[in-house]
């Protein structure tokens, strides 16, 4: 008896899920793979895997312990995969860059483009985001992050300290100026409580008008004048529309890091950006920490 890698692949992921559509979005399949695997493996074992319900798939005792052998085949693979990756000096071949969207957007996009043309045999893939995507399951051969702290279990290095500053519409800044005791409106984001505290110790009438759970949407109300707020100068350098709030000084913000597993240390696609990434942000790091 043999069960198919695919198949207990798969069971690892709808233990994870719990559901075929979410184990399908996992795998890159559709649902109904998903259910024709679990069939297979279950007719190979002769034995259900899952209990089936309405609202998702129940793992039985089985399931488990196949998840769990699964699950050390799994590290296996991508540890072999990674130092593989890490012995190949090419500069040729696909190469995955994770990074804050917003970082992309006002400051690293002529990175990438030089990236690009100086190394045109490298199949460079973005994924734009803040979510935290697991480098040990090469999810990513190379993370920027913004962080105060990165953790200790990928090989990191600082790119640069940040500051950040307060900013509104010219409208709200001028009379904020004109009258610091008047209140002064805020969009702040969603885990945020007040406004920040340099800001209140010249401007102590704080006024909450919203709260959101999105970069980009809190830029576009301060820019409509709904409220003062508070950007890492790098983004503020890129953002039409706003102004520094007249006296608040700069904040400390989280740093900027590049991270990378340590199997990948000594890859040659790697290297590359490495060696165009820290130049760039040594010669640009006032755009983070000076107005």
């Amino acid at each position: 008896m043999q069960v198919n890698w695919d198949d207990m692949r798969t069971v690892l992921a709808l233990v994870r899920a719990e559901t075929l559509a979410g184990a399908g979005e996992a795998l890159g399949v559709t649902y109904t793979t998903v259910a024709r695997r679990v069939q297979r493996a279950e007719e190979m074992l002769g034995q259900s895997l899952f209990e089936r319900h309405p609202d998702g798939y129940l793992p039985t005792a089985q399931a488990h312990s196949m998840a769990d052998a699964a699950e050390q085949m799994e590290q296996q693979e991508h540890q072999l995969l990674r130092q593989l990756a890490g012995q190949d000096r090419s500069l040729s071949g696909p190469f995955t860059l994770t990074a804050p969207q917003l970082l992309i957007q006002a400051q690293l996009a002529p990175v990438l483009a030089e990236f690009t043309s100086r190394f045109p045999e490298i199949e460079l893939r973005v994924k734009a985001s803040n979510d935290l995507l697991d480098l040990t399951r090469r999810e990513a051969d190379l993370a920027i992050r913004i962080s105060a702290d990165p953790g200790d279990t990928l090989v990191g290095r600082r790119l640069c300290e940040q500051r950040s500053a307060c900013y509104a519409s010219p409208e709200l800044a001028q009379r904020a100026a004109e009258d610091p005791s008047a209140p002064l409106d805020w969009v702040l984001f969603s885990e945020h409580a007040t406004a920040p505290k340099a800001a209140l110790a010249c401007y102590p009438n704080a006024r909450i008008r919203g709260r959101f759970d999105d970069m980009v949407a809190l830029i576009a109300a301060a820019q409509a004048g709904m409220g003062a707020l508070r950007l890492p100068l790098f983004l503020a350098r890129a953002t039409p529309g706003l102004v520094p709030l007249p006296q608040v000084p700069t904040t400390p913000y989280a740093p900027i890091w590049m991270l990378s597993h340590r199997d990948l240390q000594h890859a040659g696609k790697l290297a590359a950006f490495k060696g165009m990434l820290l130049p760039w942000f040594k010669k640009h790091a006032d755009l983070f920490t000076h107005h």
